[in-house]
């Protein structure tokens, strides 16, 4: 995926380029700084930085990588924290608008970002986070590259304090036993009665925007947008597995690219807005046999941005759910109750509460 959260020490992972919160004097001071020297090679590193001179904050710039697993270490001078009244956080938006500019010059695949200025600078973590992601993901849009926020521990990485108790509380509230019942045949029965079979229903965003959901079949407007069939329980015993089988809406994949057709979105915006890379994307395309992941389905779900009635009809094509018994499909159905639509802030949630993250 082109946005990975990791538990780290980023003088331990591998890409193109490491990004160092570095002094911005020719010398080397604590925290990340330090481990990145010792690790390339101090004496060697620092004759190069020699070679840069003295920075200010909000520059970058870039020195080979030596012993590190990279081809690059992109040096970035963040600022010291004050209050936030002094552009503090103007200072790390350029931080990393400027580190990323610079991997891109020099035709890195991959690079690894640190919480800039969060250890001895003191910058707040949580607003760190919110910059790093607002970047990286402004970034993502217009270019292809895999990059890394490498945090060393929990205590590294902080949500905001309202988000977090909002969470918190919405997951402590959840019934753990309750399973949730859209579109399954005991709600379909509900809404249309006793005796129907509902073999593929069309998702309640495609009814007639007069009247919403009908309240019985003669009522539903067909449109091109889904296969509608609806027989009897009693006709439904008398079918074979064969006649039933017929009767088979679109896949996920199909129903898919029908919303991205619908909703006048270029391929490209969705598969980076999904946090999905064009590989991968392409190879969904072209397999109308696709079967996804849940954690796909969803990212498909949050770049569309799909009401939670929508990502329940677009898991179901894939025959899945929301079960209430998962952390991760409980945080999910807040992030869709809630509207939160951008795939960065629910990878950071998602790695908050060690839950895999969205995207392929």
């Amino acid at each position: 995926m082109p946005l990975e959260i990791i538990r780290n020490d980023i003088t331990k992972v591998s890409a193109d380029a490491i990004v160092n919160t570095a002094n911005p004097e020719v010398t080397y001071g604590a925290g990340v700084d330090s481990s990145i020297y010792i690790a390339a090679g101090a004496e060697e590193l620092l004759a190069e930085r020699a070679k840069i001179g003295p920075m200010t904050p909000g520059s970058a710039a870039v020195t080979p990588a030596f012993k590190l697993d990279a081809k690059y270490i992109i040096h970035t001078i963040g600022p010291v924290w004050r209050g936030g009244d002094y552009g503090e956080a103007e200072t790390v938006a350029a931080c990393y608008r400027k580190s990323l500019a610079l991997a891109k010059e020099k035709a890195c695949e991959s690079v690894a970002f640190p919480l800039i200025a969060t250890g001895t600078y003191g910058f707040p973590k949580d607003l760190a986070l919110r910059i790093a992601i607002s970047e990286i993901g402004a970034f993502l849009l217009e270019n292809d590259m895999t990059v890394y926020i490498v945090v060393y521990d929990k205590d590294s990485f902080v949500l905001s304090g309202k988000l977090f108790n909002d969470i918190t509380e919405y997951i402590n509230e959840a019934d753990v036993e309750e399973s949730k019942f859209y579109e399954t045949q005991e709600y379909r029965r509900r809404v249309y009665g006793q005796s129907t079979l509902i073999l593929n229903e069309p998702p309640h965003y495609l009814y007639p925007a007069v009247g919403g959901r009908p309240e019985s079949l003669d009522e539903y407007d067909e449109t091109d947008d889904a296969v509608f069939s609806a027989i009897t329980l009693d006709e439904a015993e008398g079918l074979s597995v064969e006649e039933l089988l017929k009767q088979k809406g679109p896949t996920f994949q199909e129903h898919l690219f029908r919303l991205i057709d619908r909703k006048g979105l270029k391929d490209s915006e969705v598969y980076k807005r999904a946090n999905i890379d064009r590989k991968h994307f392409s190879k969904i395309k072209n397999n109308v046999d696709y079967n996804p992941s849940k954690r796909t389905a969803l990212a498909f779900a949050v770049a569309l941005e799909l009401s939670l009635d929508e990502a329940l009809d677009l898991l179901g094509r894939a025959g899945m759910t929301l079960s209430r018994s998962s952390e991760f499909d409980i945080i999910m159905e807040y992030c869709l109750e809630n509207h939160i639509t951008d795939i960065m802030e629910i990878n950071c949630i998602l790695f908050e509460y060690e839950q895999p993250l969205l995207g392929a």
